[in-house]
């Protein structure tokens, strides 16, 4: 049943609030989606706080347009799904790039990521980046090296005081 003039108003507010707070979206073409898979999708999303959703290409445009973005969904081949990315910049990319390992219908598209269009190529890289948690983790223990080489080279000096002590007690 075709969706009346309200719905589709609706639909677009919604659309271009996302993208107005998102940090980054991914767009991929998809074919031979079952609803199962999308449920799973939108579970797994929804865990690392992506939200995916399809739209009609023409919705998609006047919400973009609405929310300033420079992208055009007509350009795009097939149904689109779009994950949008409201914590993480790779997120989104991350989840769809899972989703496409494992179905051959569903292909890069386009993205979007601090309010500047990718190219699907770009896109791949942007999935292959470590999530934030990873490179702030690497960060602590870039920082932390210097200072645990630093203990462990003191607690030697000491190692080898009590070593020198205790071959002079027994000696004793």
């Amino acid at each position: 049943m075709p969706k009346t003039r309200q719905e589709k108003e609706l639909i677009i507010g919604d659309v271009a609030d996302k993208f107005k707070r998102m940090k980054a979206a991914v767009f991929t073409s998809i074919s031979g989606f079952t609803m199962s898979q999308a449920d799973e999708l939108r579970e797994k999303a929804s865990k690392q706080g992506v939200e995916v959703f399809i739209a009609k290409k023409t919705l998609l445009a006047l919400a973009a347009k609405e929310a300033g973005l420079d992208i055009n969904p007509h350009d795009f081949t097939g149904s689109i799904l779009t994950a949008v990315s409201f914590d993480d910049e790779v997120s989104a990319a991350k989840v769809l790039n899972d989703l496409i390992k494992t179905n051959d219908g569903i292909v890069f598209e386009a993205g979007i990521l601090e309010g500047k269009g990718l190219t699907a190529a770009e896109v791949k890289q942007l999935a292959s980046l470590p999530s934030k948690e990873q490179l702030l983790g690497q960060l602590v223990g870039t920082l932390n090296a210097p200072i645990s080489g630093f203990v462990r080279v003191l607690a030697g000096n000491l190692r080898g005081l009590v070593t020198v002590l205790s071959a002079i007690q027994e000696k004793k």
